[in-house]
């Protein structure tokens, strides 16, 4: 069984299609027979995701600090929710817990999160596979900057070459290897 970390929003007013794209990645997730690593809220793309997993039978472990309980609304249908003081804690146990990673659309929460695990992946830190599920350009804007940096020398090409880039769950699951 693997473990998979999903980042995501948990913001309010979310396109409908980012819903179905959360639900669908979580149902893949069940009928993968692996773990849902999230961070633990109810709300939006993320309690979608952890919905549909627990749906189709999978195990799910939600993270949360104490302080984004009042905000993000706990997950406490979550198979494991666990509390921790800070969201560096809560990032340094999604990473123990998951095997791999997979980004869909989101805020600056969910870019901290990629940027880490990628940065991390790319410097020999772990070898964790790290992906980002693009369905409709959401992130093009944000990885023709990153690719303009490795143009000017501030980033390397291997770099690039360790993130997986997708365009639909099938093709992320495949290339994580799920």
């Amino acid at each position: 069984m693997t473990a998979l970390c999903v980042y995501c929003s948990s913001a309010d007013a979310i396109d409908p299609a980012y819903l179905a794209l959360a639900r669908e990645v979580g149902t893949r997730v069940a009928a993968g027979g692996h773990t849902l690593v999230s961070g633990g809220s109810r709300l939006s793309m993320m309690g979608e995701v952890a919905r549909a997993a627990r749906a189709g039978g999978a195990h799910t472990v939600g993270v949360m600090p104490t302080r984004l309980m009042p905000r993000e609304i706990a997950d406490d249908d979550a198979d494991e929710l666990v509390i921790v003081d800070s969201m560096r804690e809560r990032k340094r146990l999604m990473e123990s817990r998951a095997d791999a990673f997979l980004a869909l659309p989101g805020g600056i929460g969910t870019l901290e999160e990629l940027m880490e695990m990628w940065t991390s992946r790319s410097l020999g830190m772990h070898a964790k596979p790290v992906a980002v599920l693009d369905p409709d350009g959401f992130y093009e804007p944000f990885f023709g900057w990153v690719r303009s940096l490795c143009e000017r020398g501030f980033v390397r090409t291997a770099a690039l070459d360790v993130l997986i880039w997708a365009s639909s769950v099938d093709e992320a699951f495949t290339r994580l290897g799920l």
